[in-house]
């Protein structure tokens, strides 16, 4: 018996295409009833804002098969008959090795990613024309137990403050969950590294600023009910889910860009769900729209840095799936490491 199948007229640059969605009724989050089709029909109503935030550029797919609480896997390169629409860069990963990885450039593009099961979008911080440099720098404020959005929207306006010191404007959205990401737009003059660098001095400014309520230790067991500023965000291929991309949790929450007003005002994230953003475009616009008009430099950031490496603040941890890099500390739990012999 042949499976359940509609197909979706999705208009485009290149006109309107059609795409298949297989199993439109299954519903990929439980406790809300949504379905795929309905995702899919959410996707489509953002498309405009999810590309411009996150099209053009490298991007991962977090997949699920059956449900949010089923199983999951991410996949990067563009599977075997992908339509044409589908593009896709050689990317170089910290390994040194390089492969092709699926770049959305099309309304169509979006529909087909959800029809391979997609629920969660994670786009790289440079675009497809020029992979090795970001055009944006990203602070992940994570909220550690004890902590939650209250405490990263309190501790956003002075991250703000740091930035604007440097000569960049910040943006920010919801992470979807209970932390703050806050995006600014750079010119694609410099690598991930000297980016990866760049968010360690502002996170570490922020720290001065603030060290009751932030922390930049890497060690969960040392941060305490502090904000966590997630400095390896800002590695080569390390992702956060992108503006407009939904969550995979029971209230199918959106991660979604807000003004610093609604910040101030005492903004809710619950209330940004797959079945509300779409109204919320319609009334309030997106206020990403102009987010890459004006590019910075991250130049006073990387001052910062020197400043603190002659200081005696050296190299953070990487993610422990990256090589050893050069300068970085040993990746040991502090509580694990070997004290010196007395």
């Amino acid at each position: 018996m042949a499976s359940e199948r509609i197909t979706l007229t999705v208009p485009g640059p290149d006109g309107d295409r059609e795409v298949g969605l297989s199993s439109p009724n299954r519903v990929l989050w439980p406790e809300l009833g949504i379905t795929k089709h309905e995702y899919a029909e959410y996707a489509l109503a953002v498309a405009e804002p999810f590309l411009r935030a996150n099209g053009h550029r490298p991007i991962s797919l977090e997949r699920f098969p059956d449900s949010i609480d089923g199983e999951r896997f991410f996949s990067k390169n563009p599977p075997k008959g992908a339509p044409d629409y589908i593009d896709s860069v050689v990317c170089t990963y910290n390994s040194g090795r390089r492969h092709p990885q699926v770049v959305l450039s099309e309304p169509a593009a979006i529909a087909w990613a959800v029809q391979m099961n997609t629920v969660v979008f994670h786009p790289w911080a440079s675009l497809a024309a020029d992979t090795d440099n970001p055009v944006e720098l990203r602070i992940d404020l994570d909220p550690q137990p004890g902590t939650g959005f209250a405490e990263a929207a309190a501790a956003a306006p002075a991250l703000r403050d740091v930035l604007a010191e440097a000569g960049l404007t910040a943006f920010l959205k919801t992470s979807g969950n209970r932390g703050i990401h806050v995006f600014c737009p750079i010119e694609p003059a410099h690598e991930f590294l000297d980016v990866r660098h760049a968010v360690i001095a502002a996170a570490r400014e922020l720290e001065r600023r603030m060290p009751d309520r932030v922390t930049t230790n890497w060690w969960k067991e040392e941060r305490g009910e502090r904000l966590f500023v997630d400095f390896n965000q800002a590695n080569r291929d390390r992702t956060m889910a992108g503006a407009y991309s939904a969550r995979a949790l029971p209230a199918a929450t959106v991660a979604t860009p807000i003004t610093w007003d609604e910040l101030e005002a005492g903004v809710d994230p619950a209330s940004f769900t797959v079945r509300t953003v779409p109204e919320r475009l319609a009334e309030v616009g997106d206020p990403w729209e102009g987010l890459q008009a004006a590019p910075g430099r991250i130049d006073t950031l990387l001052e910062w840095w020197q400043r603190d490496l002659e200081a005696g603040l050296g190299e953070l941890p990487f993610p422990p799936e990256f090589p050893k890099m050069p300068g970085e500390p040993p990746r040991v739990q502090p509580s694990r490491a070997r004290k010196p012999e007395a």
